[in-house]
């Protein structure tokens, strides 16, 4: 493996499935020394091969299984519906791989703790794909707030929404993880979290399609310092997309916080407003830069145990405080999750 002039490893990826998304991580890799993508994986060779031949990739494998016996490949990108994420996960470390799991990783924290569990008996980097926080925009607003721009932080408000086409879609399926807070609202909970931390209590109202996943969801998040959030997505309303936090002495508010294809922070206090600039960046890149530099040893993923079981623990409570009608209170995060 080469390393490029920024002095980043190449690493050798397969990705395990032809999801759409998997386009954007091939795009992704493209712009950097730090990965190659090698290998794609379907569950029948056509699929796979096609994708292959449409993004200039050199192996196609027609199941999953052999993806994961690639000597070539040294890490795994999982694309596959949520329900499947922590299952292959696990088999790709146990082949010796390292896994970048698509968001969300899993609703269930016991699940995410044994995928990290597995990581760790075989050292091998686990790490959730939530692209949007290694965008330099959210880095720039988490500076901001670090250096006390808009005062104590009061209220973090965050929304992703847009109209699912069609009837037919695995975000529709119960059965595979589907749902709004799954799909985009775990973006609004990522949000919230980087912001205030992890919650102590949240309340939810969601609002069930034909299939029975959630089609919108509406929660209320508190924080420590009562700090209060307030999220809401959805897969039959609007597209939306904005990120907005309330401080003592002012506000800040990024009007494409997710995808951040015109990255810029509005800064507001009082009758002055300012505009910050960031420069543009592919998230997709960023992500995979920051895997392979903590699979060469240089630093620890962004997104490794700690958030990720973070995110499941929200994402578990939102639901459950839904389904009950009723506030559910969070315990502290394990000791061992805080460390890492």
């Amino acid at each position: 493996m080469a390393a490029d002039q920024r002095g980043f490893v190449g690493v050798a990826w397969g990705i395990l499935s032809t999801a759409r998304i998997g386009a954007r991580l091939v795009e992704g890799a493209s712009k950097t020394g730090a990965a190659e993508i090698v290998a794609v994986a379907s569950r029948n060779e056509a699929t796979a091969q096609a994708f292959a031949d449409g993004h200039g990739i050199a192996r196609a494998h027609g199941s999953y299984e052999a993806l994961l016996t690639d000597p070539s490949v040294e890490a795994v990108y999982i694309p596959l519906p949520n329900s499947m994420h922590v299952d292959w996960t696990v088999r790709a470390l146990r082949a010796g791989k390292h896994v970048l799991c698509e968001k969300p990783m899993d609703r269930r924290p016991a699940q995410v703790t044994h995928a990290f569990d597995v990581a760790e008996q075989h050292g091998l980097v686990l790490s959730e794909a939530l692209m949007w926080r290694h965008n330099p925009q959210t880095q720039r607003l988490r500076r901001l707030l670090d250096e006390g721009t808009i005062g104590a932080v009061r209220l973090v408000r965050a929304c992703f929404s847009f109209v699912l086409a069609g009837d037919v879609d695995v975000r529709l399926d119960q059965a595979l993880h589907g749902g709004g807070l799954m799909d985009v609202g775990c973006y609004c909970v990522s949000g919230a979290r980087l912001v205030a931390g992890e919650p102590v209590s949240v309340c939810a109202q969601a609002v069930p399609g034909p299939t029975g996943v959630d089609m919108r969801l509406s929660g209320l998040l508190r924080f420590d310092g009562d700090v209060l959030g307030v999220i809401d997505c959805g897969l039959d309303d609007t597209s939306r997309g904005e990120l907005e936090v309330v401080g003592s002495e002012g506000r800040i508010v990024l009007a494409d916080p997710w995808h951040a294809n015109a990255p810029r922070i509005v800064v507001e206090r009082g009758l002055q407003r300012e505009v910050v600039e960031v420069g543009a960046a592919d998230s997709y890149t960023r992500e995979l830069e920051d895997v392979a530099a903590a699979i060469a040893g240089e630093r620890a993923p962004l997104l490794g145990r700690a958030d990720a079981l973070g995110q499941a623990r929200t994402i578990e409570a939102l639901y459950r405080a839904a389904a009950e009608g009723r506030a559910v209170a969070l315990p502290a995060p394990p000791v061992s999750a805080r460390a890492r």
